[in-house]
């Protein structure tokens, strides 16, 4: 490396002063130019790569979805499924009754301490679909046990803008123990309230 460096001292300072003035002026800004050029189109192409291959993903995990008999494999696919989706419910319009379905079982059925998790990401995954039926269900959510439901059920209706769970909302912001599921009440109903 210091050879190369030498190297290219060496040679710089044996160009004629009009060579060095054009590639100081010129050629290094080209240079840059183009670089920065090429870093943007890389990064493009990457992205697009991604993009192609998550969608890739997708499809394959919603055949899987649409095919799959147990209940326990359905549940993990369709939590996969919108988490791999980024939290957002394009690319599953196809199968979101299916997913709503099986997100409101885990929220009813999932009871017992141990199950908190699964009842709070299937409220949580709820909100994705935009599906105003639910809003019932995880207004009752609202009232479970566990204050990791309690938060989740509050983002879910945030993320839905219910403007049906504002009372509730504004209830849990003031009432509630945990200052987390306070704290998300507040954010969902700032979500709601905007435009």
């Amino acid at each position: 490396m210091v050879g190369l460096i030498v190297a290219g001292v060496w040679a710089w300072k044996r160009l004629p002063i009009e060579t060095q003035e054009f590639v100081v002026e010129r050629a290094i800004p080209l240079g840059a130019v183009g670089v920065a050029i090429a870093l943007v189109v890389w990064t493009g192409v990457r992205r697009l790569r991604r993009r192609r291959q998550r969608v890739a993903e997708r499809e394959r995990l919603i055949a899987r979805f649409e095919k799959e008999a147990s209940p326990q494999a359905r549940q993990d696919l369709a939590f996969a499924l919108v988490e791999l989706n980024e939290y957002r419910l394009k690319g599953l319009e196809r199968v979101a009754p299916a997913l709503r379905e099986v997100f409101s079982a885990s929220l009813t059925t999932a009871l017992g301490d141990k199950q908190h998790r699964l009842r709070g990401m299937a409220a949580s995954h709820l909100g994705v679909l935009q599906d105003k039926s639910v809003i019932p269900l995880l207004l009752a959510a609202l009232e479970d046990d566990h204050a990791y439901v309690r938060s989740c059920a509050a983002l879910a209706l945030g993320r839905m803008r219910a403007s049906e769970a504002k009372a509730k909302l504004a209830h849990v912001m003031k009432e509630d123990w945990d200052q987390t599921v306070r704290s998300r009440a507040r954010e969902a109903l700032e979500r709601i309230a905007s435009p």
